[in-house]
């Protein structure tokens, strides 16, 4: 561990994000990240998302807002949506669009979010086409993976696991992905399955 801190502590912190339109961005505070996956930092696609939109847009409309969290106007009012992928359904802003035809009116709406998130990311990944990039004219389907192994050849993503959900063992406690020297039994394999029949068949059972 190389430091301790509170999410607080970096509101406002200027970044450089790989494949980002605009040079510099900043932390900003997110009302409807789950603290309990990952480490509840992450980035933000207000073009496609429509968590982000949402988020992004009360950040931009509410000065009381960015007053409570330390958040500068130049912080958040230069920053727009930008054109990424392009669905018939949904059109150049996804989030955007589903925001408005769901009527979404803040981040805390959870049931509208919830179902323009999941309309408007089965479109972009099944439909959706790069608008920008060296992929641009692919469809996301495909070419998504590409984009990664790019990022990972350039240095600017690391592999990371975690589960769909929360999972929880037989003894009660929770579960985290960690790569370790393990091992599993494969029960499916038939090989190993004929050696365990075979085994069965020679035992004295009582």
């Amino acid at each position: 561990c190389l430091a301790r801190f509170k999410g607080q502590d970096i509101i406002g912190a200027a970044l450089k994000a790989p494949l980002a339109h605009y040079e510099r961005i900043y932390t900003l505070p997110m009302l409807t990240i789950k603290m309990d996956k990952g480490t509840g930092v992450v980035t933000s696609v207000p073009s496609d998302s429509p968590d982000d939109f949402a988020a992004l847009r009360d950040m931009k409309k509410k000065g009381d807002f960015r007053a409570k969290y330390g958040v500068t106007d130049d912080m958040v009012l230069p920053f727009e949506p930008v054109p990424i992928i392009e669905t018939a359904e949904f059109g150049r802003l996804s989030a955007e669009t589903a925001c408005e035809q769901f009527k979404v009116a803040s981040q805390n709406d959870a049931a509208a979010l919830a179902l323009a998130k999941d309309k408007v990311y089965k479109a972009g990944f099944y439909s959706g086409v790069f608008l920008v990039g060296e992929f641009a004219g692919e469809k996301v389907e495909s070419a998504k993976f590409r984009v990664r192994d790019r990022m990972h050849e350039a240095g600017d993503c690391v592999q990371y696991w975690e589960p769909n959900g929360r999972v929880v063992s037989r003894s009660g406690d929770e579960c985290v992905v960690a790569l370790t020297d393990q091992w599993y039994v494969d029960y499916a394999q038939p090989a190993w399955k004929a050696q365990v029949r075979a085994h069965v068949e020679r035992m004295e059972t009582y």
